[in-house]
C-alpha cells in the first residue's frame, strides 16, 4: 500500500507545485513508483510537466465525479512519475460535490483503485480550504505543509492545523502531520530563521530540514516542462527536495 501525502498550504505561492514535482522526481529517481495528483483548477503542476490541459481526453475532474475509472486518467510524465492531471473543469467540482452524500470520500474511493501500484502519492492541493483540499486530507495518510519563511505565511498555518484536526475527527483518524518545510528561505534574513523558531513553538509541529533554499532556478523550471531535477540537478534547491525524498524513503 503506497503513503498517499497530502501537500497543503491554503495560501498560494508557498511552493506547493515545486514540492509536489521535486519530490516526485526525487522518489522516482531513487526506484519508487510515484503518482502524482493535480488538485488545483489552475493545473499548474500538469503545465509545469510538460502537460497542455486543453489537450486530455480525462482529467480529475472525471475522476472526482465519478465519470471514468481513475487509471483512463491516468497519463505518464517525461519527468519519470506518473500524474493525474487537471483542467480548469477542476474549478466547478466542488459545486458538483456539494450536492453529493460522501462527497468528502470522493479522492479516497478513486484512489483505494490504484494505491497499490504506487510507492507514493503525492496529493498538489488547491491554494483553499474548500471541498477539494478537504477530499485531499480525506484521502491522505500524512500532510506536507510547505511554507514561506514570512509573516502571513506563517499565520495560514493555524488555519490549516485546525482544518486538518476537523478532518481527523469527523473524516481520518489516522491523518498525521508530516511536517512545515521551509521554502524559499534566505538564511541571511533573521526574519526566516525567527518565524521557523516560532512555528516550531507555538503549534508543536516538525519543522523539516533542510530548508529550501529561495532560488530563480524553480521559476525557470516549468517552461521546460520540468521539476528543478532536471533543469537544474546539480542546484542546491535540487539536493535539498533530494534529501527530503530520502528522508521519506527512510521511514517508510
Amino acid at each position: 500500500m503506497s503513503r498517499i501525502i497530502a501537500v497543503a498550504n491554503q495560501k498560494g505561492g508557498v511552493a506547493k507545485t515545486t514540492t509536489v514535482a521535486s519530490i516526485g522526481g526525487a522518489l522516482t529517481e531513487m526506484g519508487r513508483k510515484v503518482l502524482l495528483v493535480d488538485l488545483d483548477p489552475q493545473a499548474c503542476l500538469s503545465y509545469s510537466l510538460g502537460l497542455d490541459p486543453e489537450d486530455l481526453e480525462f482529467s480529475m475532474h472525471d475522476v472526482l465525479l465519478g465519470r471514468v475509472d481513475v487509471r483512463l486518467a491516468i497519463t505518464p510524465t517525461d519527468e519519470g512519475p506518473d500524474l493525474l492531471p487537471a483542467t480548469i473543469d477542476l474549478a466547478g467540482t466542488e459545486a458538483h460535490l456539494l450536492t453529493r452524500t460522501g462527497r468528502e470520500y470522493a479522492l479516497r474511493s478513486a484512489l483505494e483503485e490504484v494505491e497499490n501500484d504506487y510507492d507514493f502519492i503525492l496529493l498538489d492541493c488547491s491554494p483553499s480550504l474548500g471541498v477539494l483540499t478537504v477530499n485531499a486530507l480525506t484521502a491522505a495518510n500524512e500532510v506536507l505543509i510547505p511554507m514561506q519563511c514570512e509573516t502571513l505565511s506563517h499565520r495560514g498555518v493555524r488555519q490549516l492545523l485546525d482544518t486538518v484536526a476537523d478532518v481527523r475527527r469527523l473524516c481520518n483518524r489516522n491523518l498525521t502531520v508530516l511536517g512545515v518545510l521551509p521554502t524559499m528561505y534566505d538564511s541571511r534574513t533573521k526574519l526566516a530563521q525567527a518565524t521557523l523558531a516560532d512555528v516550531e513553538d507555538r503549534y508543536g509541529v516538525p519543522v523539516l530540514r533542510p530548508p529550501i533554499a529561495k532560488s530563480v532556478r524553480f521559476a525557470e523550471a516549468p517552461s521546460a516542462g520540468r521539476s528543478v531535477l532536471s533543469t537544474a540537478s546539480s542546484s542546491r534547491g535540487a539536493e535539498a527536495y533530494r534529501k527530503m525524498a530520502t528522508k521519506l524513503v527512510e521511514a517508510s
